[in-house]
């Protein structure tokens, strides 16, 4: 990304200004143009007025198509959209067309406050697929449950969400199709082991991501036999400044044999190069994670003097993608001719559940799509992986269980799945290569986290 960090600053005042515009656009040209066309809308996109009138769902999606995670989320909203395509193809829900309403949160709660506000009060949407950040669900979520909308992230995996759902803070309005970092924080912790590395420094960014990521790696690390030099003091950045040099010369002041570095992509590469600029990651294995699971990234950070990519070797975790759908998925995304990259099956999830779940409540709420969203995902009825097929089913009565492109989506109580961890290392040429699985079992228990408490 180039875009600095100043540039990454929101004005929310500007963007309500943007918001309130939107409004009075809408009215204006509903005086004038076919009702049954929706202005600024997706391609997938009708004429369909919102919720109890019975006329057609409609959906929103929110994701940071700019921003520091711009480069992981950019490909999201257009799975969206192939999912509401596909349904619209083969009749849509409860006898009409879906809408979709696409909304960019650019990285940053505040914005995506925002949007979601939009989303829910202008746009009338029953769900949300998004957002992928934490810290912006955060904010979402809090918008959905007051607005009894039913949010469904495919990336946003902090712990956090699960201990608020266990507190009834969502009411069930809250749901992922990516399993949660108590999960992938294990799953880092076994890779370290296994590498042979015991001495392990964390820098983490400072948001529901990052800091829970930290510390449930530093319990699951512990229980490991490994040692976290800095564990007593953990480093954690803001991703708004300009430099880290101060925050990478503090977290391997004691020389570790690796850091693990939990970033998002456009800061992240700051950071590391700073690191490498300042001689300080020579020898230092670095250890990545889903945050920084993005192509563009080891070009982000940049290369050596002798054309080498400065973080070459370095070794990372991201949720896979095994579902029943996923080779269907792929076929489809293929023929957009785009890469195919994280979390693209778990978009398609997340807003295949919402339309299903529509359709079993036989209502375009948010409150039904609750409702039914759990008993869809993992219920007692058929197993089904194609999404036409599964609506064919569900208008025709019958119960299914859906089986996705990026696992069973069995959804839990608290709005989680479990799901298995690709192992990805950075490749001499840049590119990003799998190279090992890791499957954290349903029966595994948590570890419970150390230090202060997520903020």
């Amino acid at each position: 990304m180039t875009t600095s960090a100043s540039n990454r600053r929101i004005k929310p005042k500007l963007a309500l200004v943007m918001a309130l515009l939107t409004t009075i656009t809408g009215l204006m040209t509903s005086s004038c143009n076919d009702p049954q066309k929706t202005g600024g809308s997706t391609p997938s996109n009708t004429s369909s007025p919102a919720g109890e009138n019975g006329q057609g769902l409609r959906l929103g999606s929110l994701f940071s198509s700019t921003g520091d995670i711009a480069s992981i989320a950019q490909p999201l909203p257009i799975v969206a959209k192939m999912a509401v395509d596909t349904v619209n193809s083969c009749g849509g829900v409860n006898g009409a067309p879906v809408t979709l309403i696409s909304e960019d949160d650019q990285s940053e709660p505040s914005a995506g406050s925002t949007a979601m506000t939009k989303l829910v009060s202008i746009d009338k949407v029953a769900g949300v697929v998004g957002s992928f950040a934490s810290s912006i669900s955060t904010a979402a979520a809090d918008i959905a449950v007051k607005n009894k909308v039913m949010i469904v992230s495919p990336g946003s995996t902090s712990p956090a969400f699960t201990e608020r759902a266990k507190k009834g803070v969502y009411q069930g309005f809250w749901a992922r199709t990516a399993p949660p970092d108590t999960y992938q924080s294990q799953a880092m912790a076994q890779l370290a082991i296994k590498k042979g590395l015991k001495r392990v420094a964390t820098i983490s960014i400072n948001n529901d991501y990052g800091v829970g990521f930290e510390q449930q790696f530093i319990a699951a690390f512990k229980k490991l036999g490994g040692t976290v030099v800095n564990e007593a003091k953990p480093t954690r950045y803001d991703a708004k400044g300009v430099s880290f040099s101060t925050e990478v010369k503090e977290a391997l002041k004691d020389q570790p044999q690796a850091l693990a570095a939990i970033v998002y992509p456009e800061s992240g590469s700051i950071l590391l190069k700073d690191a490498y600029e300042q001689g300080l990651s020579k020898g230092v294995t670095v250890m990545l994670p889903d945050g920084a699971y993005s192509p563009k990234f080891p070009e982000q950070v940049g290369k050596t003097a002798d054309d080498k990519f400065i973080i070459d070797g370095a070794i990372g975790t991201v949720p896979g993608a095994h579902g029943k759908a996923l080779a269907d998925f792929n076929q489809k995304w293929k023929a957009t001719g785009k890469p195919l990259t994280s979390y693209l099956q778990h978009t398609w999830d997340a807003t295949a559940l919402l339309m299903l779940a529509a359709q079993s409540a036989k209502t375009n709420t948010g409150e039904g799509i609750k409702s039914k969203i759990r008993e869809v995902a993992g219920g007692p009825g058929e197993e089904v992986s194609d999404l036409c097929q599964a609506m064919t089913m569900l208008k025709a009565g019958k119960k299914i269980n859906y089986q996705g492109a990026s696992g069973n989506v069995d959804i839990d109580a608290q709005g989680d799945v479990i799901g298995t961890y690709d192992i990805w290392q950075v490749q001499p040429d840049g590119t990003l290569k799998t190279i090992d699985k890791v499957d954290i079992a349903a029966t595994s228990q948590p570890a419970k986290p150390s230090g202060t408490k997520t903020k």
